[in-house]
């Protein structure tokens, strides 16, 4: 099998034709994170992006985008921002990984999402973990609303309940599954940059060049990948807002946040099941929550895939390193969430700091203002 490597923008016509056709062939391939579009999106922003395209008698077959270091360790392109990674191929195509990895001139590659269909990569996994999805059209009579009603009564009755209430209070409840304002885009991020700081994680927003490969990603509109913005509405004032990647089939739940003057009315859940609904309408059949632990997950969910988590090398003293680095980090992590008695406490700890963090730098003004 032959190995080439490009960064992204140098893929032909060709290349993504072949990706795209890759993609449609095999079900677990048709997630947007795995569209050529997220990796040219990715490439805009990231120098080390590239991508290996194997070729059999000549012919594309297949593709692995990664990210590259100067000390030639490796990891999937996007990773911690991607919730699916995959070698996508042609039906029938195998790879010897460390022939791989020496073709992109990688000793190790990390990756924390990665299609458990990945056989070759199989013996690299350090673990498989859930990864909650939505059939938007569950097995038997009726569509998810119906089943959600009937897998949670107590709950469904509740968010209506709200909903109506925050009719009643705020203003008239629409939605909007496809929103093309982008300032609409700028009150999300400022939404969730202040989630982020509120519970203590990492503020993504806070990096400009996540920032700008939102706004980017925001303006694609193809077969394999659309970047959708979807807002609900209490009259004119927006209650919450969700932005993701779709497919021509699978939505993927990537950044929902919600007014936090209003969250006694969980407008993100509400957001979450008008999604589902409308994403039905529009031709999708899938809805991909993303690997993680959280309760309202549990209670949407219909079934869960699989992904991986692990590092692929080949001898060489700079992947030992990176791998006796990197594994007890994801190791401590994955033992805290595993497990409620830790999570809980290490979650309120988490929005403690945050509370500090957010009492004491006050709210500065934010890369996305409009």
């Amino acid at each position: 099998m032959d190995i080439t490597i490009h960064r992204p923008e140098e893929l032909t016509e060709t290349h993504l034709g072949a990706w795209h056709r890759a993609m449609d062939e095999s079900p677990e391939y048709a997630n947007p994170f795995l569209a050529p579009e997220f990796a040219l999106g990715i490439g805009r922003h990231r120098g080390g992006a590239r991508v290996a395209v194997l070729h059999e008698a000549g012919r594309p077959v297949g593709f692995l985008p990664y990210e590259r270091t100067a000390l030639g360790t490796g990891r999937a392109i996007g990773l911690g921002l991607s919730d699916c990674q995959a070698l996508v191929h042609r039906p029938g195509v195998s790879w010897d990984v460390r022939e791989l990895l020496r073709a992109c001139g990688l000793s190790v590659f990390e990756f924390d999402h990665l299609v458990a269909e990945q056989r070759p990569f199989a013996g690299h996994m350090t673990g498989l973990f859930a990864s909650p999805v939505i059939d938007v059209k569950p097995p038997g009579d009726g569509g998810y609303a119906q089943w959600l009603r009937g897998a949670y009564p107590g709950l469904a009755r509740t968010t209506l309940k709200k909903e109506r209430r925050i009719g009643r209070d705020v203003g008239e409840v629409r939605f909007v599954f496809d929103e093309r304002d982008p300032r609409m885009l700028r009150r999300l991020m400022r939404w969730k940059s202040a989630q982020y700081r509120r519970t203590g994680r990492m503020d993504r927003f806070a990096r400009p060049w996540i920032v700008d490969l939102t706004e980017h990603l925001f303006r694609v509109r193809e077969e394999h990948f659309t970047g959708v913005l979807s807002v609900l509405y209490a009259g004119d004032r927006p209650v919450a807002a969700h932005f993701g990647p779709r497919s021509s089939t699978v939505l993927a739940a990537w950044f929902t946040a919600y007014d936090p003057d209003l969250h006694y009315y969980s407008p993100g859940l509400m957001m979450h099941l008008r999604t589902t609904e409308a994403a039905g309408r529009h031709g999708v059949t899938l809805v991909d929550l993303g690997r993680g632990d959280k309760e309202y997950k549990d209670w949407l969910k219909t079934r869960e895939l699989r992904v991986g988590e692990g590092f692929a090398t080949r001898p060489h003293p700079v992947a030992a390193a990176h791998r006796l680095w990197r594994r007890p980090v994801r190791g401590l992590r994955n033992t805290v969430l595993a497990h409620p008695r830790l999570r809980a406490p290490a979650d309120r700890l988490l929005r403690t700091a945050g509370t500090l963090r957010t009492s004491r730098h006050g709210r500065p003004e934010r890369r996305t203002a409009p």
